[in-house]
């Protein structure tokens, strides 16, 4: 029986941190980065946890274990990550001021728990809970990772834009939290 909750303690946000490590590019096949996706961002355990004490991150546990999350991402932490600034930047461009909005900081589901529906039902969970606070739920996908992008659109997400950021091209997609 698979569960699902929000991260609520330092060993679930280091499996969550477990799992993004066995998920980021440098550590997995370029056939694995395209058949299955990949994650581009490890966050620091401090980052993780202050992330989670804003907007609380979304987690699917196997027993005890976190085989899956959707990370939650306030917009107050857009320059706290390097990787993710020109994003927070292009945001800023398309999105109107008066809009609320949060960013999914990352999904990423364990391998063995893929094509099970976990990956949509994290999603519902976080688009449930960030509401009536947020009405736009936004993330940046790395045009190469098509699994995700694909995945991504298949369950409600638009692009509202494109900008290139080292050497590499992103989507930024987004989806209404009324639904």
């Amino acid at each position: 029986m698979i569960s699902y909750t929000v991260a609520s303690t330092p060993t679930e946000l280091r499996q969550i941190l477990r799992l993004q490590k066995d998920n980021v590019p440098d550590g997995i096949s370029s056939e694995e980065k395209e058949k299955e996706g990949f994650v581009t961002v490890v966050h620091t355990f401090e980052l993780l946890q202050a992330m989670n004490a804003v907007c609380p991150h979304h987690i699917a546990k196997k027993n005890d274990t976190v085989i899956g999350y959707a990370l939650c991402m306030h917009p107050k932490f857009g320059e706290k990550v390097a990787a993710l600034q020109p994003m927070f930047t292009e945001i800023h461009k398309v999105v109107p001021p008066q809009t609320t909005w949060v960013v999914m900081g990352q999904i990423c589901i364990d391998k063995a728990f893929r094509k099970k529906g976990v990956f949509r039902k994290l999603y519902k969970e976080l688009l449930a809970a960030i509401q009536p606070e947020f009405s736009i739920l936004i993330t940046g996908v790395d045009a190469s990772n098509i699994r995700s992008l694909n995945a991504h659109l298949a369950i409600g997400f638009e692009k509202l834009t494109t900008y290139e950021a080292g050497e590499k091209k992103w989507y930024i997609i987004s989806i209404t939290t009324k639904h």
